[in-house]
């Protein structure tokens, strides 16, 4: 074979490798930026766990804020309320009757769900510091 062909080979095989690499990372970040909104969907849409507390159902839109704001951290929250008291702020006029919900297993896999939701992000946000014994 000859020798500049298989340099390009080489080449070739690597530049596959990182592509396919990249392909994978864009893959799962597209997938987690996915899942939230789904399992956020799942727990208080279709488990009812909204209309369970006396809210209602949420649209598109609510269910990525909501999950937004489940998921980041003080200063995006402060952004998140901002934004929606500015461009929406009937939001904070509603009324609602927010009760208890009952003790189904139902509400329960929904509140497991919108509590990995919750604390997933958060886990590895507090950077462990070594204290000094002095």
């Amino acid at each position: 074979m000859n020798p500049v062909l298989g340099v390009i080979l080489r080449i070739l095989g690597i530049g596959a490798l990182v592509a396919g690499g990249i392909a994978v990372a864009l893959a799962a970040l597209a997938g987690a930026i996915l899942l939230g909104p789904l399992v956020f969907w799942l727990a208080w849409n279709v488990l009812d766990f909204g209309p369970a507390l006396g809210l209602p159902e949420l649209g598109f839109w609510g269910i990525v804020l909501a999950t937004l704001f489940l998921v980041v951290g003080w200063f995006p929250k402060l952004v998140i309320t901002a934004i929606v008291f500015l461009f929406h702020p009937s939001w904070f006029h509603g009324s609602a009757r927010v009760h208890w919900p009952e003790p189904t297993f139902r509400n329960f896999v929904a509140v497991a769900l919108l509590a990995l939701l919750a604390s997933r992000p958060h886990a590895h946000a507090q950077g462990h510091r070594r204290r000094n014994k002095s």
